[in-house]
């Protein structure tokens, strides 16, 4: 009973700490906009262990976070379009995350002192919070610009190429089996995009639309089948489930592609209302209950970390981007474009997360590079938003600009 007790006022605290964190989000707007994800994480921290001690992660909770890891994996991948990204976004971003990771690894592997832990580091070094950025571009209407294609491409490729990573470089299979093992997945993906961009029945058509607004959710339960397949795929095939479930985004989006607008726009908020309605803001709580305070607080060596590793983000992540960036971009958009590429903390805390319970990463480098990315996503976003609204608007058509030394 003692133990149900505890389950119980854990399953109370958690929802309710997700809850809480759109609230605190929405009432500091007016001062600073703090993405909602950094109160989770803060709040779980609140809760957990390393502070209050009033909440556990029962085994219910756990699962469910786990499930909410792969949806944030799915969303991820469904918010891209590669048909607009194909040529000169994706190949500039796919060069610059290349020479990040070249960069990272060895810079990683310097501060570690251990090659393993160097490439853990390295690889989350070389992330982009696609999720977390998506929604300011939107909200600032940027995203059908050069500027807002060549964003969703660095971080596109900072979401995709970190989880090939993983599965090619840290799974500890043999090259050729590595290999063969993708492989066999490039081999399932593409059959799954052959038949997601197969016209559809009409009888699917005409049953998405019936059971859009009942209990039938034939539209979402499809989904939800592709999610359930690609993970199981994934795994089977012993691959990382992210893997199986960012490339169910992209399969997914295909999909739905010959829905009308109206009714697409209608399924992709059923699935944003179970994703970040419900399963992932627990993946986040979770997250902070299991984030260790205490060896973060360690000592003042572990504490430095932060600073270091956040200005490894701008440096490794941002730079390159930055400089390969379209050379009709201005200035101030190539900073911008290196503040968001550098972005960086779902991937950091999933990578982290999943390290240290293989005991292959310190807990004090995991909490260390956790907080460098809640720093990342409250501090790059605010000054590449800052910077791009601060730039002179462009001179009307036929006049000619004046300059103030022309005075």
């Amino acid at each position: 009973m003692a133990d149900l007790g505890v389950d119980a006022q854990s399953l109370i605290l958690i929802p309710t700490c997700a809850l809480a964190a759109p609230l605190l989000a929405d009432r500091l707007q007016r001062w600073l906009a703090v993405p909602t994800v950094v109160f989770e994480i803060l709040l779980g921290v609140l809760i957990g262990p390393a502070v209050l001690n009033w909440a556990g992660v029962p085994d219910l909770i756990g699962a469910l976070s786990q499930f909410g890891l792969a949806m944030l994996m799915f969303l991820a991948g469904y918010e891209i379009d590669f048909a607009r990204l194909r040529g000169g976004p994706l190949r500039r971003a796919g060069i610059a995350w290349l020479i990040s990771l070249a960069v990272a690894l060895g810079a990683s592997t310097v501060i570690n002192r251990n090659a393993l832990s160097g490439a853990f580091v390295g690889l989350a070094l070389t992330t982009t919070a696609l999720g977390t950025i998506l929604p300011i571009l939107r909200d600032s209407g940027v995203l059908p610009t050069p500027f807002g294609s060549m964003t969703m491409a660095t971080g596109a490729v900072g979401e995709f190429g970190p989880i090939i990573a993983i599965a090619a470089l840290l799974s500890g299979n043999s090259p050729l089996r590595t290999a063969v093992i993708l492989g066999a997945f490039a081999v399932i993906t593409a059959s799954a995009v052959g038949f997601a961009r197969r016209p559809r029945p009409d009888w699917m058509t005409r049953l998405i639309r019936r059971t859009l607004r009942t209990s039938g959710q034939f539209a979402v339960r499809t989904v939800m089948l592709v999610l359930a397949a690609m993970v199981a795929a994934a795994i089977s095939l012993d691959l990382d489930m992210l893997l199986g479930a960012f490339t169910a985004g992209i399969i997914s989006r295909l999909l739905l592609a010959g829905v009308p607008e109206a009714e697409e726009e209608v399924i992709e908020a059923k699935l944003e209302g179970i994703g970040f309605g419900f399963l992932v803001p627990l993946f986040f709580v979770v997250s902070g209950m299991n984030f260790d305070l205490e060896a973060l607080l360690a000592g003042p060596g572990t504490l430095l970390l932060v600073p270091v590793f956040l200005l490894l983000l701008a440096a490794v992540r941002g730079v390159p981007a930055a400089l390969l960036a379209p050379g009709d971009l201005s200035g101030r958009d190539r900073i911008s474009l290196g503040l968001y590429g550098a972005t960086a903390l779902p991937l950091v805390v999933v990578i982290t997360t999943i390290e240290v319970e293989d005991r292959r990463l310190p807990s004090s480098t995991a909490a260390a590079l956790v907080g460098a990315g809640m720093l990342s996503v409250l501090l790059f976003p605010l000054l590449a938003q800052h910077l791009r609204n601060s730039a002179p608007p462009p001179p009307p058509p036929g006049k000619p600009r004046v300059c103030a030394e022309s005075w």
